[in-house]
């Protein structure tokens, strides 16, 4: 077990002045401890614009003191780590009480932004686990949470990963790592869920207080659900959540483990696991080798979503106190993912406004991608560029049925006829990725990690954190998947 927190580790001060809001909540929300040391780490990743973000000194990541603080070896000025409880749905049954059983919060700067270590030790929580955190899942992490940041969706942010040579056993022995999560909240419906099924509603209270005053504050002031603080807050994640899920979905990126407790009550994308980027379009996909039903497959994901904001609701009911209210402070949810998603959809086409046609549109290029398994992040962006002045005939390579092809292009042309010249070009470009974070570009570089070779994780963050833009000396990380990368496996366990 970790060391208590009054146990004594040397302070390092990097120019960060923290507090922790969370901790004053009351010893029922979480247990002090502090991260358990890692053998000799060493750097194996850093995000520079993570921390300016943060405020971070900008010699940080030239120092040993930074290096050790990061992987929980010092404490860090200020800081009052601690790991939370909660509790959730695992795979649609519930699982009862979870918590942080491998992150330990450090604590949160003055502009709002929790530091949070993954990987850092055992905690009460852990349960099974051994609180670790492995290379390969740490490099995984700390890259999809910058790529989507540079791809404008809503996620937790990743400072850095630090390794260390101290064996973990997962499916064969690895290595460790720590990441170095950054977001202005990690709170998740299964810590509503934990204090709604224990009935302690009095802690209840104090949690969905807490997220309307610090997140949330036009709730208490808003007239919809007869002023109904808590079904306001219900009202708002609902949203914020169906927002998230459309822009995962217009990308083509599957969470994998959509589980009630790796869902954030800031309508965030949190807990990067088994996570991937679609390579051909199969709306059927399953990326997580344990999801064996297929319950988080791709097209799924939006009624899932549905599913644990619905399980919110129920937690948050004893507050809300009227059955109608919740259900209809859940309603948004079937509003706003249809509308976000036709959106994003219609700026992938190059179209700015709604005209009749354009849902026909989006069905029948959808239709034909999933027909043909074609690659859909190259499809966007080389249709991007036919509309941009190129030729068609890269996109017409794409697929086996060239006439629906064709005559899908046919509607979609005379649509652009509707737009002046080149607007639905620079639309589409900033819409339609050139670079996404796919599997076997991961794994290439998690192959390079463990070598003790971190080129790759540096060139892929740099190319991630802007992945519209063309890049030319890193065209081959837009190319298509070779062959073996149909063979990745990504599970659970991490």
């Amino acid at each position: 077990m970790n060391k208590p927190l009054d146990a004594h580790l040397q302070a390092v001060d990097l120019g960060l002045r923290l507090n922790n809001r969370f901790a004053t909540l009351g010893e029922a929300f979480f247990t002090p401890l502090q991260p358990t040391p890692l053998p000799k780490p060493y750097w194996v990743g850093q995000s520079a614009a993570v921390a300016t973000h943060l405020g971070l000194n900008a010699d940080a990541f030239s120092s040993d003191a930074a290096l050790q603080a990061f992987t929980g070896n010092l404490a860090l000025a200020g800081s009052q780590p601690l790991a939370s409880v909660y509790s959730g749905h695992q795979f649609g049954q519930w699982a009862g009480q979870l918590g942080d059983g491998r992150a330990i919060l450090l604590g949160e700067t003055v502009d709002g932004l929790e530091i949070q270590l993954k990987g850092s030790g055992l905690t009460p929580y852990s349960r099974m686990g051994d609180g670790r955190a492995v290379l390969r899942s740490s490099i995984r992490e700390f890259l999809c949470s910058e790529a989507m940041h540079g791809l404008g969706i809503p996620t937790s942010r990743a400072l850095c990963v630090t390794g260390s040579d101290a064996p973990v056993r997962r499916e064969e022995m690895e290595t460790a790592a720590v990441v170095t999560r950054v977001a202005p909240s990690f709170i998740r419906f299964g810590h509503f869920e934990h204090f709604s099924a224990n009935e302690q509603y009095d802690e209840l209270k104090v949690l969905a207080d807490f997220v309307i005053d610090n997140f949330y504050p036009d709730c208490r002031s808003s007239s919809l659900y007869s002023g109904n603080p808590y079904a306001n807050l219900l009202d708002a994640v609902s949203q914020r959540t169906a927002a998230t899920v459309a822009q995962w979905q217009a990308v083509g990126f599957c969470h994998g483990v959509m589980n009630t407790d790796n869902m954030s009550i800031l309508g965030l994308t949190i807990d990067y696991g088994p996570f991937q980027f679609l390579d051909a379009f199969n709306p059927a996909h399953i990326c997580n080798h344990s999801d064996t039903q297929g319950r988080y497959a791709y097209h799924r994901q939006p009624n899932i979503a549905y599913w644990n904001v619905f399980c919110l609701g129920q937690a948050l009911l004893p507050l809300i106190e009227d059955q109608a209210l919740a259900l209809a402070a859940l309603e948004p949810y079937k509003t706003v993912f249809p509308q976000q998603l036709e959106l994003r959809m219609r700026h992938k086409l190059g179209l700015s406004d709604s005209r009749e046609g354009d849902k026909a549109l989006i069905e029948g290029i959808l239709k034909l991608l999933a027909q043909d398994k074609v690659d859909c992040t190259i499809f966007w962006r080389r249709l991007s560029q036919y509309v941009a002045g190129k030729s068609v005939d890269t996109v017409r390579d794409l697929f086996l049925d060239r006439p629906g092809f064709d005559a899908w292009l046919l509607s979609f042309s005379k649509r652009l006829e509707q737009i002046i010249p080149g607007l639905a070009a620079d639309l589409m470009l900033k819409t339609n990725p050139k670079y996404v974070l796919r599997n076997h570009l991961g794994e290439q570089a998690i192959r390079q990690a463990k070598l003790k070779d971190f080129s790759g994780v540096h060139t892929l963050l740099k190319v991630l954190e802007s992945p519209f833009d063309e890049h030319p000396e890193h065209n081959d990380y837009a190319g298509f998947p070779p062959d073996w990368a149909a063979g990745i496996e990504i599970s659970c366990s991490s």
